[in-house]
C-alpha cells in the first residue's frame, strides 16, 4: 500500500491529464531516464500525443516545487535524478506518460522490477480514479444541501415575519388596552 501511495506523489495533473514523469518512471522501473527514453524512442510510433508529451519550461517550473519536496523525502529517487542532471540543471525538458502512455511502456520495458512496478502504477491510477469520483459525488451532495438549506432559509424567513407581525399586532393591542381613556366615565353602582 506505501507503494503505491509513493506512486499517487509522483502523479501530477498536467494539461488536464494525469500523467508521471520519465524520470519518476525511471526510478520506478529501476532503470536511468536516458535508457527509458532511449528506449521510448525507438517505438515513437507506440507513444502518440495522447500518450506522452515534453514538459514546457514554464510546466517543469511550475511542477519543480513539488517535484524537490518529493525528492527529499524519496531519498533513492533523488539519486536516480541527479545522474540525470548537467551543470545548468535538467539537460532537457522531461517527457510526461499519460497513464496509456505508461501502460505502454510496459511492452518496452520487460524486467520483472518493471512489470511488478507497472501493476503497481496501474493500481494507483484507478485508486486516484476511484477518489476522484468519490469527490465528485460529495460535490453533488452538497450542491443539493446547498438549495435544501436555501429553500429552508426563504420558510425560515417567512415563519420569522408571521412571527414579527403576530408580535407587532399583540403589542399594538395591549397598547390599545392600556391607554388612559378620555372622555365620560360611566360608572356603575
Amino acid at each position: 500500500m506505501q507503494i503505491i501511495r509513493s506512486i499517487q506523489n509522483r502523479i501530477y495533473e498536467l494539461r488536464g491529464e494525469r500523467v508521471m514523469l520519465d524520470r519518476d518512471l525511471a526510478a520506478l522501473y529501476d532503470v536511468e531516464t536516458k535508457a527509458l527514453n532511449l528506449s521510448v524512442k525507438r517505438n515513437i510510433k507506440r507513444f502518440p500525443a495522447d500518450f506522452m508529451l515534453q514538459l514546457t519550461k514554464e510546466e517543469f517550473d511550475s511542477l519543480r516545487g513539488q517535484i524537490e519536496t518529493l525528492d527529499k523525502a524519496d531519498k533513492p529517487l533523488r539519486l536516480q535524478n541527479e545522474t540525470s542532471k548537467g551543470r545548468g540543471g535538467t539537460r532537457y525538458l522531461p517527457y510526461a506518460f499519460t497513464e496509456q502512455g505508461v501502460a505502454m511502456l510496459s511492452g518496452i520495458i520487460n524486467s520483472e522490477k518493471a512489470i511488478n512496478m507497472n501493476i503497481a502504477i496501474m493500481r494507483a491510477f484507478v485508486e486516484i480514479r476511484r477518489i476522484a469520483l468519490c469527490q465528485s459525488d460529495f460535490k453533488e451532495q452538497l450542491k443539493e444541501i446547498k438549495v435544501r438549506i436555501s429553500e429552508h432559509d426563504i420558510q425560515l424567513e417567512g415563519i420569522y415575519s408571521a412571527i414579527e407581525n403576530l408580535l407587532d399586532e399583540k403589542a399594538a393591542q395591549r397598547k390599545w388596552d392600556d391607554r388612559k381613556r378620555i372622555g365620560f366615565k360611566n360608572e356603575k353602582k
